[in-house]
This record gives C-alpha cells, structure tokens and sequence, in this order.
C-alpha cells in the first residue's frame, strides 16, 4: 500500500458531507464527480478492502481503512460498482 500516493489522492478531492446521516457524522467522494481518475478510485477502494480493519456499524461489518485523522470505507459493491468512499474523523480521547 503506497501511504504517500493515497494521501495526495485525499487532499486532491472536495469532500462533501452526508447531511442527510447528522447521526452519523461523515463525508464522501463520488466516482467520476471527484478528481481521480478511474484507476486510482479502484486503486483507493482496493486498499481500503485489502488493508482495513474490519469492524462493526449497525448490522454491517466494514474494513475502515485508517490514514492519519480519518477512517474510509465503502459499502461493499463489487470494486468495478462502487461509486462512494466514505470517511469520518476519528475520535480521539484528549481532551
């Protein structure tokens, strides 16, 4: 997994946030309305499957991939069908 590749793919994209989960506070990409090209969008789904933890939300068990402040994940959907990857800030105990 190329950390340096993935993180300039991150800072080229404008992410939006799910207003519609305010429960569930996150933002998202979609395929061919962010900046990377189809390569990487599969390149960055196929690491976030091959190299994320998996980990429960609700009645789904999603790998989340984690680079530095963030989780991303997909939905599941074959690589070649899915259009969103999603991330969330993760919480930190400091105070």
């Amino acid at each position: 997994m190329n950390l340096t590749k993935l993180r300039s793919m991150i800072a080229r994209c404008e992410w939006t946030f799910a207003k519609t989960m305010p429960f569930a506070p996150h933002e998202y990409i979609v395929r061919n309305k962010c900046p990377l090209t189809t390569e990487e969008f599969e390149y960055f789904v196929t690491m976030q499957r091959e190299h994320g933890v998996k980990e429960r939300w609700g009645k789904y068990n999603f790998p989340y991939l984690y680079i530095d402040n963030y989780k991303y994940w997909t939905m599941g959907a074959p690589i070649e069908e899915t259009t969103v990857i999603n991330r969330a800030k993760v919480k930190t105990d400091k105070a």
